[in-house]
């Protein structure tokens, strides 16, 4: 499995989990795009999200923007040290840099960059491992469950 921590809690696990449901069920529907996320703080799911890029007519509600959004106005801080932010897609440079802001310290995705169309990254030579080795203040596990959504992603018609 990619990523610098292999260690899953029983709660990530199952906000991963839902997640991936909530973006095969997106999938499905017409003007949804099957992209989702949530944020996991004191082995508790605090929110979900699902990409509304299409729906808010706006390149920066990606499924991970919109949950620390979420997260933030519901906790009523800016800070979620502490928290897990979890995905069905890894994290585009953007959503990184923007977890990063918030101050969490942890993500968990599926869906890897190596095995995705090109088009969910815009520096596709950039990858988590190389945030990671830049600024080192977060741990990353990817590749879990990543077969349930895979073909969501393969040719970027999601």
């Amino acid at each position: 499995m990619p990523g610098t921590d292999s260690h899953i809690t029983q709660a990530e696990r199952e906000a991963l989990r839902a997640a991936i449901t909530r973006a095969l069920d997106a999938h499905r529907d017409s003007g949804r795009t099957g992209i989702a996320a949530a944020i996991v703080c004191d082995d508790e799911v605090i929110v979900t999200a699902e990409n509304a890029v299409d729906q808010d007519i706006d390149p920066t509600r990606h499924a991970e923007m919109v949950a620390l959004s979420k997260a933030t106005a519901q906790l009523g801080r800016k800070d979620l040290a502490g928290c897990t932010l979890i995905s069905t897609l890894q994290p585009c440079e953007m959503c990184l840099a923007a977890m990063r802001f918030a101050g969490i310290g942890r993500v968990i995705y599926a869906a890897t960059q190596e095995r995705v169309a090109d088009k969910y990254f815009v520096f596709p030579g950039l990858g988590i491992r190389d945030f990671h080795a830049a600024g080192g203040r977060f741990t990353h596990v990817g590749g879990v469950m990543e077969e349930d959504v895979l073909h969501l992603y393969a040719d970027g018609a999601e």
